[in-house]
C-alpha cells in the first residue's frame, strides 16, 4: 500500500461518517473552482460567511463581518496564544456590538452550531480536503488532509507510507513540527493533530510532545480496538472525527493551562468516554423519580494514577455545568486533605476558559455553609470533607440545600466516603459501653442511647455530607477503588462508569511500568532490630483516617525509634546517594524519598548533605535536595529550617517539576504522595511503612510518561513487598488488571538471557566464532572484528541488533543491582557493536538535540537506554498461564546458571509462587512444601550450606513437587479426592491399619458428601459446621478409621473443605 492509497482510504472513511470531500488543487486560487484568494489564505471564507449568516440570522451583516475580521486577525504573533484566543471564539462565540433601536447591543456571533442533531440535516459545513497547499513566509508546504468545519481548518492529518519501513508515525510527527515552523497560519485555528503510518495512528494537541500523542482505541467507548490491531486510523476517524463526536470533543475536551507556560491539553479516549458515560448516569441518578436503588449514585470513574484523572474531572465539571437536563447545577468537589484540595483547585482554576466559571474554595466550616446554604444554582465549590462536621452544640449537620441538581465530585473517593456508621461516644467520666455500636442500615438512629446522660451517637463525615445535601448526586473519581468486606467504593457511589486500569494505561503509553527493587539486604541491620521491624511493618501502615491513626500511634512511635536510629539513617543515606547517582548515569531524572516522621526527614537530609555538601542551600531557590512537609512556627528548632510557607512550597513544587532545575531530590513524609504530578521523577525511595491504596498512590508518583524514561523505580528500604502484594490483591479484587510493580531482578533475568544469546552468537559453532575476550583493551579493532563476524552470519545484523536493544532496555531497568554492574562494560561493548552495525542508518536520520544528548550520556556512562518501555512480563513469559517452570530442561538451565545466588533466589521465588497457586487448596501439601522450602532457604541464609548445595536441594524439591502435582493420575483420584486422601494419610497409624484402597474410598465419599452439603456461608455458621462434623465422623467410623486419630482427622478434613469451599461455591 502507498501513502496515496492510505490517503484515499482515510477520505473514504471520513465520507462514511459524514464529511464532504474536495481535492485541494481544485479549490486552490488557480484551480477549477477556487475557494481561496491566494495560497497564504488558510480559511475558506465563502463557507465561513455562509455558515455565520445561517447561524446568526438576527445579527446585522456588519457585525457578522466584524466577527469574521476578528477570526482572521487574532491579535498576537505567538502561535499558541493565538490558538487559545481562537478556541475561546470558537466555543463561546465572537463578541460584537451593533446599534439597534438607538441602543448599543452586545452579542456573540456563533461560528459553529454545537447542538447539531446527527439525525437531522447538518447545520454545519463538514469538508475534508486533501493536498491543501499553503505558502508561508519562505516555504510552500502541502499537508495530506485538512478538515474544515464551516470553512475553519480545525483538524490536520499527516500520513506516511505504510509499506516504507523508515516512514513511521514519528516521521509524520516531525513533519508536523516542520509545518508549524514554516506554515504557522494553518495552525492558528487548529484543534487536533493526527499522525499515522497506516498501522499506528496517534492524536495530539498543538503543544504536545511526542509522548503526549496517544492512540484512540475505541469507537463506542466500550470495545477496545474494535476493528483489529492494525486499523488504528480507521478507529480514530470513526471514534473521534465523526461529526457528532468531534463537536462534543472540541467543546468540552480541549483546555489551555497557563502556569507560567501556556500548554494546550486534549483528552484521551478514556477521558472522553468516561465523561460522556458519567453525564448520562448523573442525569438519570439526579431525577427525583429515578429508581431508589440508583438515586444519588452517579457511579465510579476508576482511572489509574497518572492517566489524567484531574483533567477528566475538569472536563466532567465543564460538561455537567452546561448539560441542559441539569438546569445550571452546583458542583461540590470533595477531597480529604488540604494539599489535595489546593492542587485540584489549582487545576480547575487554570481551566476557567473551559469551565466558564471561577471556582471558589471554602477555607472554613462557616464559609462552606455560606457558599452552599440556600444557593439557588450554579457555582463550583471546593472543600475538604472534614468541613462537614457539626458544631459543638449540634448533634447533626444542618441541611444546606435540598436541590436535586447538586453534583458532588469525590476525589480519591476510596478514602473519604465510608463514614456512615454511627458510634456511641461517651465522655471519659461516663460508664463505658461494651464497644462501638452501629445501626443496622448505616443511618444515624432517631434517639440517643441511654447509657449515660451525655452519651450520644456520632456519625462519620460522609453521613454529615449527605445530611447537608440529601438530594445531591455523588460521583467518585479514584485510581485505587476499594472492594472489601467493610468498604466498597461501588456500594457507596454505584457501579463503575469507566475503568482505565494499569494494564490499559501501560499498553496505551499513558503511563510507564513501575519496577521494584529491595535494598533491605544492603543495610546490614542488627538481627534484633530487624526482627522488630519485620514484626511491626506487617501490622503498621500510616493510615490517613483519624480512628486508625490513634490506634497505631504508640506502636508507630516504637517503630520510629528503630527506623530513625542514627546508624541506620546514615546507612540509608549512603546507599541512597550511591544508588541515585548510579541511576542517573543511565537515566537522568529526579527522585522522592518517603520517610517515616518529620524528624527522620531532617536526620536523613543532614546525613545526605554530609556526603554531598554541595547539594545543600538554605535558599529555597537553590540546592539539589529539600524537605517538603507540614509544620508551624511552634515546631522545635530541628524542624524549623525546613518549614516553608505555602507560597515557598508552591515555588519548590515548580522547581521540582522543572526537569532543568537543579532540585533533584525531595524528602517527604506524607505531602506530594497523592495528586502530585512530576513526570521527570523516575525513582521513589520508600523508608516508611505503607499499605493498601496509600501505597498504590505513592508508587504511582513515578509512573508518569516523560521523554526517554524507561520506567519508574520503587526502591524499598523498609520491607513493603508484602504490602505491595496485599495492595495488588485489593486492586485485582476490584477487577483491575496489571501488576503495580515488577521486581528489578526480573529485569536482570532478561539482561542475563540476552547477554547469553549475544555471547552465543559470537561464540559460533564448532569453534568457528569470534574471540572478543580482549574487548576491554582491544579498542576499535575488536569492535570492528565482532561487527564483521556478525555480518557474516545469516540474518546476523538484525538478530544482533534486536538482542542488543532488548539487552539495553533490561540494563536500564536493573543497572543499580550489583549483578548488573558486574557486566556493565560487556553491555557497553555489545551496544557499541550494534552502533557500528546500524550506524549508517542512524546517521541518515537527522538527530535532534535530545537524541544527541542521550547518545553522549550512554557512551560516557557505559549504560544504555532504549526507545520504548520494556515489558518484563512479555520478555520472560510470566503472563502465560502455564510457564512450565518445573520441566527438566528448565531445572537444568537454572542449575547451570553461573550466578548461583541469583539462581537460588529465582528458583525460590518460582517454587514459592507455584506452591501458592498449585497447592493453595491442598492444606497438607501446601504446608509440607512451604516448610521444606523455608527450611532450605533458612539454612542457605544462615550460610550453613553453600549456593551449589542449596541449588541441588531446590532442584530435587522441584522434582518431588512435580511428582506430587501429578499423583492424582497414579492414585486414580480426581484433584479434590487427592486433597482429602492427603488429609487422611497424614496420620501414620491410619496408613498402617487401613489399606490404600480403603483410604481412597473414604476420600471419594468425603469429597462427594461434602460437595453436596457445603453452603456458601457454611464456615461462618456453627449449626452447619456441627452437621458436617458429624457427617465426617460417621464416614470415618464406617471405614474403621483409627479412633485415637479421628478427632485430628476430622479437623484436617474440615480445614481442607474450607480451603476448597470457595472453589465449590
Amino acid at each position: 500500500m502507498t501513502e496515496d492509497q492510505l490517503e484515499q482510504e482515510c477520505l473514504a472513511w471520513l465520507a462514511d461518517v459524514g464529511w464532504q470531500y474536495r481535492y485541494g488543487p481544485d479549490i486552490a486560487p488557480d484551480g477549477d473552482a477556487p475557494e481561496r484568494d491566494n495560497y497564504r489564505q488558510v480559511l475558506l471564507l465563502g463557507r465561513l460567511r455562509s455558515a455565520v449568516a445561517a447561524l446568526n440570522p438576527s445579527v446585522p451583516t456588519a457585525a457578522r463581518e466584524d466577527a469574521i475580521r476578528q477570526v482572521l486577525d487574532l491579535g498576537t504573533p505567538v502561535l499558541l496564544a493565538a490558538n487559545r484566543h481562537f478556541h475561546r471564539l470558537l466555543v463561546g462565540g465572537v463578541p460584537v456590538q451593533y446599534q439597534q433601536d438607538g441602543e448599543t447591543r452586545g452579542d456573540f456571533v456563533r461560528l459553529v452550531d454545537w447542538a447539531e442533531d446527527p439525525t437531522q440535516p447538518a447545520r454545519n459545513d463538514w469538508l475534508a480536503v486533501n493536498q491543501f497547499s499553503v505558502t508561508g513566509p519562505h516555504h510552500t508546504r502541502r499537508p495530506d488532509i485538512v478538515l474544515f468545519v464551516n470553512g475553519l481548518p480545525l483538524v490536520l492529518i499527516e500520513l506516511k507510507n505504510p509499506a516504507d519501513l523508515n516512514a513511521d508515525v514519528w516521521k509524520a510527527f516531525h513533519q508536523i513540527q516542520t509545518y508549524k515552523a514554516q506554515i504557522p497560519d494553518i495552525f492558528q485555528t487548529n484543534e487536533v493533530l493526527v499522525v499515522s503510518d497506516g498501522s499506528e495512528a496517534l492524536l495530539g494537541s498543538l503543544s504536545a510532545d511526542s509522548e503526549r500523542f496517544m492512540a484512540w482505541r475505541t469507537i463506542d467507548g466500550n470495545t477496545l480496538d474494535p476493528l483489529g490491531e492494525f486499523h488504528e486510523l480507521q478507529t480514530l476517524v470513526r471514534g473521534a472525527l465523526a461529526p457528532a463526536y468531534l463537536l462534543d470533543y472540541l467543546r468540552y475536551f480541549v483546555l489551555f493551562e497557563d502556569d507560567g507556560q501556556l500548554v494546550k491539553k486534549i483528552a484521551g479516549y478514556h477521558q472522553f468516554h468516561a465523561v460522556r458515560a458519567a453525564i448520562a448516569q448523573v442525569v438519570t441518578a439526579s431525577r427525583p423519580n429515578s429508581d431508589a436503588r440508583l438515586r444519588g449514585k452517579g457511579g465510579v470513574v476508576w482511572h489509574t494514577q497518572g492517566s489524567g484523572k484531574s483533567i477528566t474531572m475538569t472536563c466532567f465539571a465543564a460538561r455537567v455545568m452546561q448539560e441542559p437536563a441539569m438546569e445550571n447545577p452546583t458542583i461540590v468537589v470533595i477531597t480529604d486533605r488540604n494539599d489535595l484540595d489546593g492542587q485540584l483547585f489549582g487545576v480547575f482554576s487554570l481551566a476557567q476558559d473551559l469551565l466558564r466559571e471561577q471556582p471558589v474554595q471554602a477555607n472554613t466550616r462557616q464559609e462552606l455553609r455560606t457558599l452552599l446554604g440556600n444557593r439557588p444554582s450554579g457555582g463550583i465549590v471546593f472543600a475538604t470533607i472534614q468541613k462537614f462536621m457539626p458544631g459543638e452544640d449540634e448533634d447533626t449537620f444542618p441541611l444546606l440545600s435540598d436541590r436535586h441538581n447538586i453534583v458532588v465530585m469525590a476525589d480519591e473517593a476510596h478514602r473519604t466516603q465510608y463514614g456512615f456508621e454511627a458510634k456511641l461516644k461517651t465522655p471519659k467520666s461516663a460508664p463505658k459501653a461494651s464497644g462501638a455500636l452501629t445501626t443496622g442500615d448505616g443511618q444515624a438512629p432517631a434517639h440517643r442511647a441511654e447509657f449515660a446522660p451525655t452519651a450520644k451517637y456520632q456519625v462519620g463525615y460522609a453521613q454529615h455530607l449527605r445530611d447537608a445535601l440529601p438530594n445531591a448526586t455523588f460521583v467518585a473519581f479514584t485510581g485505587t477503588p476499594v472492594s472489601g468486606e467493610d468498604r466498597d467504593t461501588r456500594a457507596v457511589f454505584g457501579d463503575y462508569i469507566s475503568v482505565y486500569d494499569m494494564q490499559q494505561a501501560k499498553e496505551d503509553g499513558a503511563t510507564v511500568a513501575i519496577y521494584y527493587e529491595s535494598r533491605l539486604a544492603k543495610l546490614g541491620l542488627k538481627a534484633d532490630e530487624m526482627a522488630n521491624i519485620d514484626d511491626e511493618v506487617d501490622e503498621l501502615a500510616e493510615d490517613e483516617e483519624e480512628g486508625q491513626q490513634a490506634k497505631l500511634k504508640s506502636r508507630w512511635a516504637a517503630l520510629e525509634k528503630v527506623v530513625g536510629a542514627a546508624p541506620r539513617v546514615a546507612q540509608v543515606a549512603a546507599d541512597l546517594v550511591a544508588h541515585f547517582e548510579e541511576r542517573n548515569k543511565a537515566q537522568t531524572g529526579k527522585a522522592m524519598v518517603v520517610a517515616m516522621s518529620r524528624e527522620i526527614c531532617v536526620h536523613l537530609y543532614d546525613e545526605i548533605i554530609k556526603l554531598r555538601p554541595d547539594w545543600h542551600s538554605p535558599d529555597p531557590e537553590q540546592g539539589a535536595v529539600k524537605i517538603v512537609m507540614t509544620g508551624s512556627a511552634s515546631d522545635k528548632a530541628l524542624l524549623r529550617p525546613h518549614i516553608y510557607s505555602a507560597q515557598v512550597k508552591k515555588r519548590l513544587e515548580k522547581r521540582f517539576k522543572n526537569p532543568a532545575d537543579p532540585l533533584r531530590l525531595v524528602i517527604v513524609r506524607d505531602m506530594w504522595l497523592t495528586g502530585f504530578d512530576a513526570p521527570c521523577v523516575h525513582t521513589l525511595y520508600v523508608d516508611k511503612p505503607m499499605k493498601g491504596h496509600n501505597l498504590m498512590q505513592a508508587i504511582a508518583r513515578v509512573n508518569r510518561v516523560f521523554k526517554d524514561k524507561q520506567g519508574g523505580l520503587v526502591v524499598d528500604y523498609i520491607g513493603i513487598a508484602n504490602e505491595l502484594k496485599s495492595a495488588l490483591k485489593e486492586y485485582t479484587a476490584a477487577q483491575g488488571r496489571g501488576r503495580p510493580t515488577v521486581d528489578a531482578h526480573e529485569a536482570y533475568s532478561v539482561l542475563a538471557e540476552k547477554l547469553d544469546a549475544l555471547r552465543g552468537m559470537l561464540a559460533g559453532t564448532n569453534g568457528h566464532g569470534f574471540d572478543y575476550s580482549d574487548f576491554l583493551t582491544g579498542g576499535h579493532k575488536t569492535l570492528a572484528g565482532a561487527a564483521n563476524y556478525v555480518l557474516g552470519l545469516k540474518d546476523g545484523k538484525k538478530r544482533f541488533a534486536d538482542l542488543a536493544l532488548a539487552m539495553s532496555k533490561a540494563f536500564t531497568l536493573c543497572c543499580t543491582l550489583d549483578e548488573a554492574k558486574a557486566v556493565r562494560e560487556e553491555v557497553a561493548f555489545f551496544q557499541a557493536v550494534k552502533v557500528i552495525l546500524t550506524k549508517r542508518e542512524i546517521t541518515a536520520q537527522k538527530k535532534s538535540d535530545e537524541e544527541r544528548e542521550l547518545a553522549i550520556r550512554q557512551i560516557i556512562s557505559s549504560a544504555v537506554v532504549s526507545e520504548e518501555v520494556v515489558d518484563i512480563f512479555d520478555a520472560v513469559g510470566l503472563d502465560k498461564p502455564n510457564i512450565g517452570i518445573l520441566d527438566d530442561a528448565f531445572l537444568a538451565e537454572v542449575r547451570n546458571l553461573p550466578e548461583r545466588n541469583l539462581a537460588v533466589e529465582l528458583l525460590e521465588r518460582l517454587l514459592e509462587g507455584e506452591i501458592k497457586s498449585r497447592f493453595a487448596s491442598n492444606v497438607v501439601q501446601s504446608k509440607k512444601f512451604s516448610d521444606m522450602l523455608a527450611h532450605v532457604v533458612q539454612r542457605y541464609q544462615n550460610r550453613s550450606i553453600e549456593a551449589a548445595q542449596v541449588m541441588e536441594e531446590l532442584v530435587e524439591m522441584a522434582k518431588k513437587f512435580r511428582d506430587a502435582a501429578s499423583r492424582g493420575e497414579q492414585l486414580g483420584l480426581n484433584e479434590d479426592e487427592v486433597r482429602f486422601y492427603d488429609a487422611l494419610a497424614n496420620n501414620e497409624s491410619a496408613v498402617r491399619e487401613l489399606t490404600d484402597e480403603t483410604l481412597k474410598k473414604i476420600a471419594h465419599e468425603l469429597a462427594e458428601s461434602l460437595r453436596k452439603n457445603l453452603t456458601v456461608d457454611w464456615s461462618a455458621r456453627e449449626s452447619v459446621q456441627a452437621k458436617l462434623r458429624l457427617m465426617v465422623k460417621r464416614i470415618l467410623r464406617k471405614y474403621k478409621y483409627p479412633p485415637d486419630q479421628q478427632e485430628d482427622a476430622v479437623e484436617l478434613v474440615l480445614q481442607q473443605a474450607k480451603a476448597l469451599g470457595e472453589a465449590w461455591a
